[in-house]
């Protein structure tokens, strides 16, 4: 569970401004074998061969980081948020990679692994709110789920086999668990990513009017952005408190979701093995209106109190690795 000290003490960003942005430290190349491994790695996610420069700077000083921030015997719970597309995925697939390298097992948790079944979420829109159909706000994943998965990792031991849930994007629906990865033996790092892991609640105050097309037409009396903030309030504490380090990937504003979640459709696609469709551009704007209160509100207090803050240009190319100063 994140520190009660490290909540209470006065830890700052470190506030010297040519700290912060100067650019990771040389370092020399990565072995032969995890250089194959990396490569491999970046092929498999279709990116541009020159991905690497990012795994040999950027990646390779979070991970570093990680490691230092490692001193107990129990796994370091590590949250990893960012909005849609901003490459939440693939710096854990990254970080995962180097950390498994150095002798650090590591499981990944994902939040879209976690949504509920179909039938549950037409059960919330049935009993609740309509918009509840749609996956992805808070509320609409299995936290009971999320939280027994998380102690499963946490007291694993040597010969401990943990699943970790998956869901199938395609079917909109639960996959079957024998199509689970599961995560042998005892991980020394937990990275538990998704869009809005470690969120918090907005003040009642700030709920009261619409801000975009859908709420106005969907939500005009707030129910189910209320109840969105209350799962935030409530069970989703619960999730979120075993996460010791939390790393944020800040977009330059809100504006960069609509193109850049874009441009993950069609990754998806690509990798689809049923031919998954791709949203047009007015599916993906309604889509994406479901995110944007909690984005917003994310990219104004989450920077504050990251552990590792990746601003990100308009192209995703990480700017800078801020650290906040430990213990």
């Amino acid at each position: 569970m994140r520190a009660l000290a490290r909540r209470l003490c006065s830890v700052q960003l470190v506030s010297v401004r040519s700290a912060i942005d100067t650019p990771a430290p040389e370092r020399e190349a990565l072995p032969a074998s995890l250089q194959k491994a990396v490569r491999e790695k970046i092929r498999a996610l279709k990116l541009p061969a020159n991905f690497e420069r990012t795994v040999q700077s950027s990646y390779r000083q979070i991970a570093d980081e990680l490691i230092a921030r490692n001193k107990q015997q129990a796994p370091l719970c590590v949250g990893v948020c960012g909005c849609q597309g901003s490459g939440k995925s693939t710096l854990a697939a990254f970080l995962k990679l180097l950390l498994d390298f150095d002798g650090h097992p590591t499981a990944i948790l994902s939040l879209d692994g976690l949504y509920l079944p179909k039938r549950a979420r037409e059960n919330l829109a049935r009993d609740i709110h309509p918009l509840l159909r749609t996956r992805g706000v808070p509320g609409t994943h299995d936290v009971r789920l999320g939280v027994e998965t998380l102690q499963r990792l946490r007291n694993a031991g040597a010969r401990s086999r943990t699943p970790l849930p998956a869901f199938d994007k395609a079917r909109d629906d639960r996959a079957p668990r024998k199509d689970w990865e599961v995560f042998a033996g005892q991980p020394a790092f937990i990275l538990f990513e998704g869009w809005c892991v470690d969120a918090r609640p907005r003040p009642e105050t700030a709920l009261r009017k619409p801000i975009n097309r859908l709420e106005r037409e969907c939500d005009p009396d707030g129910v189910w952005r209320r109840y969105v903030n209350a799962q935030l309030d409530g069970p989703y504490r619960k999730l979120f408190a075993p996460i010791d380090v939390l790393i944020f990937m800040q977009a330059p504003s809100f504006d960069c979701v609509y193109r850049w979640r874009g441009l993950q459709e069609q990754k998806l696609h690509a990798r689809s093995k049923t031919g998954r469709a791709v949203m047009d551009k007015q599916k993906l704007e309604t889509f994406i209106m479901h995110y944007e209160r909690l984005t917003q509100w994310m990219l104004k207090e989450m920077p504050r109190r990251a552990d590792i803050l990746l601003p990100l240009a308009q192209d995703q190319h990480i700017r800078a690795v801020r650290l906040r100063s430990r213990k």
